[in-house]
């Protein structure tokens, strides 16, 4: 049996891997999806100070408290910084990291290094509508791409309806490494999601590095073609690529779940 931690990315909340997490089960893992401090059934919990160390610290008192080890360890999105972060301070209890569409940050960045554009667009939001530090999140569709490539109802809907707000400080708040030469050691697999419209393509585009980056090695890249948020519209492939990464157990031992067809809305 393999440990899955599985950490959502911005706005989003625990809810967003409720089509993997049964998949992995299934197979015979134990599957923790938490909602991040201040987001999704954690929302009451955003002050302005919550931060990237507020995330980081949390899922460390999780993963300690629970002694788990062996730990794949999942972020999407803006999580990337995260579990990039978390692998740092506890890199002994980490068997593999697993990067779904985004980038990895370097010691001493911020999610604003990375992609500046869309944090001043955050903070210009947060000023508006947010008491300066609030970021409230996308509803509504962007383009052609849907909803972070939710293009389907009524699945577009129900995640739009999910999704929280954000504080400023976990996309300004720089990621400070302790143990880069452990953390170097742990293997690293990418998931690259390939469609997701012009203006998400645009976006992605703009980054100051490529994504995925252009030297992984064999067998360490995955590609789906859907948009972002793939644990919804693609959860059996999704959850296939992460069942690999424990190679004694196999998709077939699950009972079926939500295609990218099924509502998760009920």
């Amino acid at each position: 049996m393999s440990t899955y931690l599985l950490v959502h990315g911005a706005f989003h909340g625990g809810w967003a891997w409720q089509r993997v997490a049964p998949l992995l089960e299934d197979a015979g893992h134990r599957v923790l999806a938490p909602s991040l401090v201040g987001l999704g059934d954690r929302a009451e919990l955003l002050t302005p100070e919550v931060g990237l160390d507020s995330h980081v610290e949390d899922l460390v008192s999780l993963l300690t408290s629970a002694d788990l080890t062996d730990v794949i360890l999942v972020g999407h999105s803006y999580a990337s910084i995260v579990v990039t972060a978390l692998a740092d301070a506890v890199a002994d209890r980490i068997a593999e990291l697993v990067y779904i569409d985004t980038f990895v940050p370097r010691d001493g960045e911020a999610v604003a290094d990375i992609m500046p554009g869309m944090v001043d667009a955050f903070a210009a939001a947060a000023a508006e509508y947010g008491d300066g530090w609030r970021v409230p999140p996308q509803t509504e569709p962007m383009g052609d791409g849907g909803l972070y490539g939710i293009i389907e109802e009524p699945d577009l809907s129900w995640a739009a309806s999910m999704m929280t707000a954000q504080s400023l400080e976990t996309f300004q708040q720089r990621m400070l490494l302790t143990n880069p030469v452990a953390l170097a050691d742990i293997p690293v697999t990418h998931v690259y999601c390939s469609e997701g419209g012009e203006d998400y393509k645009a976006m992605r585009a703009a980054m100051p590095r490529t994504l995925p980056p252009a030297d992984l090695p064999p067998g360490r890249l995955h590609v789906l073609p859907t948009g972002h948020d793939c644990m919804i519209t693609m959860p059996r492939e999704l959850a296939g690529h992460l069942l690999a990464l424990a190679p004694r157990t196999s998709l077939a031992r699950g009972r079926p779940t939500g295609s990218s067809q099924d509502s998760v809305a009920s």
